[in-house]
């Protein structure tokens, strides 16, 4: 069965399994991911699709017929080839048009059914009754005669089938990740790597971008560090070398079979991961590697306004392999044509290209970087923000507003006021927050659901959303004070850390990455001096480049009044100068930005003499 998948936020979820079967299913989900994209325009088949809505449940339920419903992505392979195979083959448009209403979405348009089905690959095949109780969900390409037996056995039967994994029946009472867990969560995160080969353990080839933020977080373990850096290279070798930017994954439990989409969201993961790994090892191929993307990013997806599109296909014929087109030269490739980009400009995707930028920006120093993060977030500002704070998908939404859009904008608003210390990012970052507060808390549950409901399914929670959501809070609270930020912070982290959820997957180290970040204060930076001052300039730039991803860069400037959280008292002196405050202290003031850097390596490193008493 062939699937496209697509490795999210941050990761596909795996249901947990014994360690027999722990290869096996991680290779199926990953077999899910594929080619192509373009617009939501698909070949003609023989049914008739109707729109995610309301009024398509009410005539199931008129017609007391079940729901097809069908999450496809444009730049998928395989949902070309069922549109070709499958939906045209007469018998089994027949028998959809007698039991059932077919509805198709895409699931770009739609991040709250993305997320909600993304363990079933695109096509993601979901059958439903009138109410919207779910029966069935396949993942892949399904062929006529198999699809035919499956549709037969569900109007012979439309009993749901035994769901993999339901709510728990009760929550963590802490934001606090308990020992055991722990535990379980760190053995899982080097039992899953693949130490020949990097990446995840299977014969779809991929890298868990949480898993190499955290080994570079613990890379004086010298295992951490074997997998950063074996997880670094692997991600380098899905780079396109002709135009830059990163495939998807690779077949045949290697690196030479890679299937060529190119996501917008894929390229922010990977282009955070190797600025991640640029500041804390200072390889130059991760250096490459980011200008690599950054060049795609900007001749291909990049629109006239500066904002992003959302991917581009991987063929230039819809259901065609490009094995061939994709090992030509620059100038041959044009000659045959170029593959279709998707012109969709979304919050997300912006959001999420933006926050990278400026992650490779403090890693590199390279003004290109810093420019185009602004320009995105700026246009995403003017053209998707809402009243409330809040951001819309995209320019006219069905549905949402979602919070993948403000989870994204978030990110990039606190990246921004990281990399620039300018306070307005910190401000709209505020507003973002509150909105997401407001729309998409649970009710006397911990966590938040995926979108404001807009349909005939309710809205849910993920892991993955509600772990991005737990560490963005965490940080712009450690910006603010404010104490609101902290408790959407640990609303997220009680529902991640409930045992039940910490570990229904094989790897997860984000939740390792946010429960570390929820119990300490990050590494906190301070410049104190005057915007126009050349020396506070070049003090800020060090201090930057610290090599962590969990820290605290302020530019302090009194013409502007206190800081947003004035938590440290720093002297008044003649001079710029720059503080390091760490586990409860600060340095002496720093003046000479190679003293800075200096600093940061000793602070690195086990002894942490270097610190002084808090001034």
């Amino acid at each position: 069965m062939g699937a496209c998948a697509r490795s999210g936020l941050v990761r596909t979820r795996w249901s947990l399994a014994e360690e027999r079967k722990m290869r096996k299913r991680l290779a199926a989900l990953w077999l899910v991911l594929m080619l192509p994209l373009g617009s939501l325009a698909t070949p003609g088949t023989l049914i008739d699709w109707q729109a995610y809505s309301p009024e398509a449940f009410a005539r199931a339920k008129a017609d007391n017929r079940l729901i097809l419903l069908e999450l496809e992505a444009v730049w998928c392979h395989w949902c070309h080839v069922m549109d070709e195979k499958t939906w045209n083959d007469p018998q089994v448009a027949a028998t959809m048009r007698k039991h059932f209403v077919a509805v198709r979405v895409d699931h770009d348009a739609r991040p709250d059914l993305a997320e909600r089905y993304r363990d079933y690959g695109w096509p993601a095949l979901i059958i439903l009754d009138a109410n919207g109780k779910e029966i069935v969900k396949r993942a892949g390409y399904i062929a006529p005669e198999p699809m035919l037996r499956l549709l037969a056995a569900v109007i012979n039967d439309p009993s749901p089938e035994r769901t993999e994994r339901a709510e728990p029946s009760s929550w963590a009472l802490s934001p606090l990740l308990a020992e055991a867990t722990a535990r379980e969560l760190e053995s899982r995160f080097v039992a899953t790597h693949d130490f020949a080969l990097g990446g995840l353990i299977g014969d779809q080839k991929m890298v868990d971008r949480d898993a190499t933020e955290y080994a570079l977080q613990q890379r004086n373990n010298p295992v951490a560090l074997a997998i950063a850096r074996s997880n670094l290279a692997a991600g380098r070798q899905l780079a396109d070398p002709v135009w830059g930017g990163i495939y998807q994954y690779s077949t045949g439990g290697n690196w030479a079979h890679p299937h060529f989409e190119k996501l917008g969201f894929i390229q922010a993961d990977y282009l955070r991961m190797f600025a991640l790994g640029y500041a804390a090892l200072q390889d130059p191929r991760d250096r490459e590697a980011i200008h690599l993307t950054h060049r795609y990013l900007r001749r291909f997806l990049q629109a006239p306004d500066g904002s992003f599109y959302t991917s581009q296909d991987a063929d230039l014929k819809p259901g065609e392999h490009a094995g061939d087109y994709f090992a030509m030269t620059d100038r041959q490739r044009q000659k045959q044509g170029i593959p279709k980009v998707d012109r969709s400009i979304y919050a997300r995707e912006n959001g999420l290209i933006a926050s990278a930028l400026a992650e490779a920006y403090m890693a590199t120093g390279e003004p290109a970087l810093l420019h185009d993060a602004e320009r995105s977030a700026t246009r995403m500002l003017a053209t998707r923000r809402l009243q409330g704070g809040g951001f819309s998908h995209s320019a006219s939404d069905s549905g949402g507003p979602y919070l993948a859009d403000n989870l994204a904008m978030l990110r990039a608003l606190l990246s921004l006021h990281s990399a620039t210390g300018e306070r307005h990012w910190l401000r709209e970052a505020s507003a973002t927050a509150g909105f997401i507060a407001k729309r998409f808390a649970r009710i006397n549950e911990p966590g938040f659901v995926g979108a404001v409901s807009s349909g005939p399914l309710p809205a849910v929670a993920s892991l993955d959303e509600n772990l991005a959501l737990a560490r963005a809070a965490n940080l712009l609270f450690h910006y603010s004070g404010e104490r609101q930020h902290r408790e959407l912070a640990e609303s997220a982290m009680r529902y991640l850390v409930t045992p039940e959820l910490a570990l229904s997957r094989i790897s997860d180290p984000g939740i390792l990455l946010a429960a570390h970040e929820l119990a300490s204060d990050p590494a906190h930076l301070t410049v104190v001096g005057r915007r126009d001052d050349p020396a506070a300039r070049k003090l800020f730039t060090s201090a930057m480049r610290w090599p962590a991803s969990y820290k605290r860069i302020e530019w302090w400037d009194r013409r502007e009044g206190p800081l947003t959280n004035a938590d440290v008292n720093y002297p008044a002196l003649s001079r710029a100068a720059a503080y390091v405050c760490t586990e409860g202290r600060c340095s002496r003031p720093v003046f000479d930005p190679a003293e800075l850097k200096t600093l940061t390596n000793e602070l690195e490193q086990p002894d942490r003499q270097a610190l002084e008493s808090r001034p």
